[in-house]
């Protein structure tokens, strides 16, 4: 991997990608150090611990905002109302007939889908930002607690986030890789130092040596086999063979005949399940901490059970979940887990389309060997995809869930876990293939200009 950044330096065209990235990065990074308008720091650093757990839901979004979140910068939304609107465009293309004949115009219709989910992520930014401003800022949060202070905070959050999502844009277009997901990985990646020095604490320091050596050798080997099995899930696929059928053109030209193969990913919609299943799962406890409210009727005793101690511990508390002596609060371990599989079967069928597949295959001559062209084509497409389905989805959860099973046992407490380790080596594998693609497509134009 180092050796291709290095050999990608030696290319300008791909230098100055890598330059702007980084260059992008580092603006992010310093963005969430800038504290937003009107609020008051030493509330942030003395009450912030007891509004948020660094264990549970809000560390792990905390971590997912690089920080920003626990010193309420201009950047505290990050880039999480992207993710939510990207979301919701995904279930309405699917339950809208528009916006599913948008996506089938090709890339007019991608666009169209694209400024959707700009206004959408613009509306969801100013709703929850306002949130924060109104739910935290008459709990000590603004320095002075007023309409004016309220409206400047939603806009500098506001404007934030749409900023990132700018950057994001940008990278895609001058940089390297997705730029929403570098910003994401950055953010994880930015939390990793502090994550280590609570594990040597926890695990390591005033030990004695022996054990001290069998602790960090332990922890490393779990990253490690971790991080092995996240990059084979990423680069594992399954081949499906297709045979193409020899056909007479023009002056008695065979053509065709030929034999290609479909690659199939063994995880087919990447890292979308865990932040689906992870985002509507930690959505309701950042409600539950906005909106401390005791009021009567429904409406009260709803926010009352999100303000509730059971609710609250099911759902990403780490200090409960996979806990041997509260095994009650693992329902939330549970959920986590029916979700995961739910959005890799979802996620899948709105990217790959069997019948579609199996129609194009048809027209073009080809056959899968042993199998007949049309319907049972398309089935078999569909038993394989998913068996594969179920075994990435599977090597997902395996991932995501181990951190909190050694975290509810052991108690080992950080902000990331095992879907901040699958976000940030998909990632980075996916951005060293787009470089050796790039590096691949100016080494073949220079053979061809020679």
């Amino acid at each position: 991997m180092f050796k291709t950044f290095i050999n990608a330096f030696k290319i300008k065209e791909v230098r100055n990608k890598l330059l702007f990235t980084f260059l992008m990065l580092l603006i992010i990074r310093f963005g969430c150090q800038i504290s937003a308008p009107g609020v008051d720091q030493e509330f942030v650093k003395s009450a912030w611990a007891s509004l948020f757990n660094l264990g549970g839901a809000e560390g792990y979004i905390n971590a997912f905002t690089g920080g920003s979140l626990m010193t309420m910068s201009i950047f505290a939304l990050n880039i999480t109302p992207y993710i939510t609107s990207s979301i919701i465009m995904q279930l309405m293309t699917i339950a809208i007939p528009k916006l599913e004949e948008m996506q089938k115009e090709g890339e007019d219709g991608r666009k169209k889908i694209a400024a959707i989910s700009r206004y959408v992520t613009v509306a969801l930014a100013i709703v929850e930002s306002a949130m924060m401003a109104i739910g935290f800022g008459g709990q000590g949060l603004l320095e002075n607690y007023n309409v004016l202070n309220v409206i400047a905070v939603i806009a500098a959050m506001t404007a934030g986030s749409t900023f990132l999502m700018w950057i994001g844009e940008r990278i895609n277009e001058k940089g390297v890789g997705n730029g929403i997901s570098i910003i994401l990985a950055i953010n994880i990646i930015s939390s990793f130092p502090q994550d280590a020095m609570t594990l040597y604490t926890r695990f390591i320091k005033g030990k004695t040596v022996a054990l001290a050596v069998l602790a960090a050798v332990i922890i490393v080997a779990i990253i490690i086999a971790m991080v092995v099995l996240v990059i084979y899930l990423s680069n594992g696929t399954r081949k499906i063979p297709v045979q193409y059928a020899k056909k007479v053109q023009g002056h008695n030209r065979m053509m065709g005949g030929n034999a290609s193969v479909i690659p199939v990913r063994i995880n087919t919609a990447g890292v979308i399940p865990v932040i689906f299943a992870s985002s509507i799962l930690t959505f309701p406890i950042i409600i539950s901490n906005m909106l401390k409210f005791d009021g009567t009727g429904w409406w009260g005793e709803c926010l009352k059970y999100l303000n509730s101690n059971f609710w609250f511990n099911i759902n990403f508390d780490m200090s409960f979940v996979a806990n041997l002596s509260q095994l009650k609060y693992t329902i939330g371990l549970v959920l986590y887990v029916v979700m995961v599989v739910f959005f890799a079967y979802f996620y899948t069928s709105l990217t790959f389309n069997p019948v579609e597949m199996a129609n194009n295959m048809k027209k073009q001559g080809g056959f899968i060997p042993g199998i007949r062209p049309g319907k049972p084509t398309s089935e078999y497409l569909n038993k394989v995809l998913n068996h594969i389905i179920f075994i990435g989805a599977v090597g997902l959860i395996i991932v995501a869930v181990l951190p909190y099973i050694f975290n509810g046992v052991f108690g080992a407490q950080v902000s990331f876990g095992g879907t901040s380790i699958i976000i940030v080596v998909s990632v980075i594998v996916e951005t060293v293939k787009q470089v050796e693609s790039q590096m691949l497509v100016r080494n073949y134009k220079g053979f061809l200009n020679d």
